[in-house]
């Protein structure tokens, strides 16, 4: 790991590859080491960048209260200072809020986007009712042992027919979830509606789901596609949310085809 100091935070981060830049954001109670597959399968194209959020991994925890604005910030300054030239963002799941954050702050930074299992934050892609009900099981969970309601999680997150072994790794992975940081992320995000930010986007942008996402459906994902000026919207078939651990090489090929596109022209 890696790490440089953005607005008093140590952010840790991974690095790997040569190549135009391509930074990953993770999900929620996740860290970098969810990208094992797309460090080892992207890097002989791309430069890959996959940070650890605050409060998330090797990063230090954000003050209480930390704001979506304040995520955006540390991102743009951690890319200012780790990342050589305009790079290529893929944000899985909570990260693609974090990327439409960076988006709405910082226009100029990004080369593209790549939005997989997204949403436009949860109030500005799920009913208020369900909303509400993620918001509250989070706010229940976050002081309880990790060991407590992950394995809740999993079944949300990969279908019956993913490989036990990558299930275990990312509950491995999310076991060391840290209380400062999902209730800062809860905080910031859990209420967030970046539907303004959809239209608004102008770089080219792929939005990348699994068919068989239960937490972000696929109506999620054609409602950003009909929003997001010029977006393309592929769908990986038999797959879950965490579709770039259960599909790796699909999920791999769909990045690369579509940033190679970007780069030809």
């Amino acid at each position: 790991m890696e790490t440089v100091e953005v607005d008093g935070l140590r952010i840790a981060y991974q690095r790997v590859g040569h190549g135009p830049p391509l930074v990953l954001f993770h999900g929620a109670g996740e860290d970098s080491r969810i990208w094992r597959r797309q460090l080892e399968g992207l890097s002989d194209d791309f430069t890959v960048f996959a940070w650890d959020a605050p409060g998330c991994g090797q990063s230090d925890d954000p003050t209480l209260g930390f704001s979506a604005e304040e995520f955006g910030a540390v991102a743009a300054g951690f890319l200012r200072a780790a990342v050589p030239e305009n790079p290529y963002i893929l944000g899985l799941s909570w990260g693609s809020m974090l990327a439409l954050e960076l988006y709405r702050g910082y226009p100029e930074i990004p080369a593209s986007l790549v939005l997989a299992s997204a949403y436009a934050g949860w109030a500005g892609s799920l009913p208020p009712e369900e909303v509400e009900r993620r918001y509250a099981q989070v706010l229940a969970e976050i002081d309880l042992p990790p060991e407590k309601f992950v394995e809740e999680w999993l079944p949300t997150l990969f279908t019956d027919k993913a490989d036990p072994a990558v299930v275990a790794e990312a509950s491995g992975i999310m076991a060391g979830v840290r209380p400062a940081g999902m209730r800062a992320l809860l905080s910031a995000s859990g209420r967030a509606d970046y539907r303004p930010v959809l239209p608004t986007i102008t770089v080219p942008t792929l939005l990348l789901y699994g068919a068989d996402d239960q937490r972000s459906p696929l109506y999620v994902a054609h409602e950003l596609h009909r929003q997001i000026p010029g977006s393309r919207l592929s769908v990986i078939p038999d797959v879950g949310h965490l579709a770039q651990m259960e599909a790796p090489d699909a999920f791999n090929t769909e990045v690369r085809n579509f940033l190679r596109g970007i780069a030809a022209g």
